[in-house]
């Protein structure tokens, strides 16, 4: 016998992205609301993030529209010196939960399913008493797993590893206890880069690191991901560098050369040409650091960890049992597929605007309580490709520019784009101070070539499209 139960939305997921969908539908509406998650703890996967992972982007741009996380200071010490702060993991999970508490569920429209399997169909079971439950939702189920994050902790290898391998996962570095004679981390993307920014912090000897990257990656710099007054011109100085590089461009390899000239782009090892992106940021600090590390193997993907050697696609390398071998190999956002946000009374929230899966989920339900008809909720919240490849920025960036210029077309939206705190870049903008004619060159620049990159994006989508 089930449990009956009746809603207007059905949430499946209380990670950042059901999160900041269920805070729009509490503030904007009347909307009662069931939240469902496997997980112990709103949050998603941050219940099972590494110990010492922060956020990549400043702390306060993300997290819910309704609630500020972090008190927007300026961190004075560590790798993130003179940038905005990056939360811990373990702050964002607070946060998370302080908003479930304090503000979803005192509204008397949120009921919160936590430790509960989603069995499709509006139906659920409780991982731990084993009590069923069935749904009657009256207008939509969210599938805020779609963009389900991959983390270490639960990340099964693609490769085999030997027995008697000294071989752990990212979040079990600092529970070492017997030093060993070296580390090889596994995974050249952003939690491989955490771990070797960690062993580093630690005082480890960057020869004894050995890092394993099949691809390198183009990353951001992180001091132009900061809208707020004071980082105006770094802001706004990238967006308009960005259009001038794609604009002035002669080809795809020239467009990224600069790229990386303006500094848009930045690389860890000049000598090697990216071919991945996955928009992770990197403050300059971090990158002086991680250019300490010489022992980088780049003989593609592992296959597999024996006792004495690493095999991969292209070859081998020596090793043995007394090094700590630290998977980093996980994908964060293993799905890369793409569908309709709104299609009949299924809602799938995914990425509107580059980078900022969180804004895109707020700004998601806001179209959908304010606007009528799958098509045109479509049309305003076209899914924005997630990067993969080098050349996906392409793709991606044209789609992120026609979403911006359809949002800038409606006065509800701007207005809404305004007050909303996640967004920062409408409000930035808007509040700059007009005297000062270096910002008004700086946009400027901006908007001379905005159209000429779009026309030459959209040349290059079509070579990349008949290759």
């Amino acid at each position: 016998m089930s449990t009956k139960l009746e809603t207007d939305y059905f949430i499946a997921g209380s990670g950042a992205v059901g999160m900041a969908f269920a805070d729009t539908l509490v503030t904007e509406s009347d909307a009662t609301i069931i939240i469902v998650d496997r997980y112990p703890k709103p949050g998603g996967h941050w219940n099972s993030a590494y110990p010492f992972v922060t956020l990549h982007q400043p702390s306060a741009f993300y997290g819910v529209s309704s609630t500020e996380l972090g008190d927007r200071k300026i961190d004075t010490i560590g790798l993130n010196k003179g940038l905005q702060e990056l939360a811990s993991g373990a702050e964002v999970l607070a946060y998370f939960d302080k908003v479930m508490k304090n503000y979803f569920l005192p509204s008397g429209r949120v009921q919160y399913f936590p430790m509960c399997e989603y069995q499709g169909n509006g139906k659920f079971i409780s991982l731990i008493t084993g009590e069923s439950f069935e749904v009657d939702v009256r207008k939509k189920f969210i599938d805020a797993t779609f963009l389900k994050t991959a983390v270490p902790s639960t990340h099964t290898p693609s490769f085999t590893i030997d027995p008697g391998v000294n071989f752990i996962p990212l979040n079990d570095l600092p529970k070492i206890k017997n030093v060993p004679e070296g580390f090889v981390v596994v995974g050249g993307g952003k939690t491989g880069i955490d771990a070797c920014l960690w062993l580093l912090e630690q005082k480890v000897d960057p020869d004894k690191i050995t890092w394993i990257v099949s691809r390198d990656a183009w990353l951001i710099d992180r001091k132009n991901t900061q809208p707020s007054m004071e980082f105006f011109k770094e802001f706004m100085g990238a967006q308009a560098s960005q259009f001038e590089a794609v604009a002035q461009s002669t080809s795809i390899d020239d467009m990224f050369d600069r790229l990386e000239q303006s500094g848009v782009l930045v690389r860890i090892d000049r000598s090697v040409k990216p071919k991945m992106f996955h928009g992770a940021t990197i403050s300059q600090l971090e990158l002086e650091e991680l250019r300490r590390i010489k022992n980088v193997v780049r003989k593609g993907r592992v296959s597999r960890i024996g006792k004495d050697k690493i095999v991969f696609t292209n070859g081998t390398i020596p090793t043995n049992t007394n090094r700590i071998h630290v998977d980093c190999s996980a994908c964060n956002i293993p799905n890369l597929k793409m569908k309709p946000v709104f299609s009949k009374d299924l809602v799938t929230p995914q990425t509107v605007r580059s980078y900022q899966p969180v804004f895109s989920a707020a700004f998601i339900a806001h179209v959908e309580l304010a606007y009528e008809g799958d098509e045109q909720k479509n049309q305003l919240c076209q899914v924005v490709p997630l990067p993969n490849h080098d050349t996906d920025w392409i793709k991606m960036l044209v789609v992120f520019m026609q979403n911006q210029f359809n949002w800038s077309q409606d006065k509800e939206l701007r207005k809404w784009l305004y007050n909303n705190r996640l967004d920062g870049f409408g409000k930035l903008v808007a509040d700059r101070k007009r005297d000062v004619p270096e910002n008004e060159a700086l946009l400027k620049r901006m908007r001379d070539s905005s159209f000429p990159a779009v026309i030459k994006l959209q040349q290059y989508i079509a070579e990349l499209e008949a290759e």
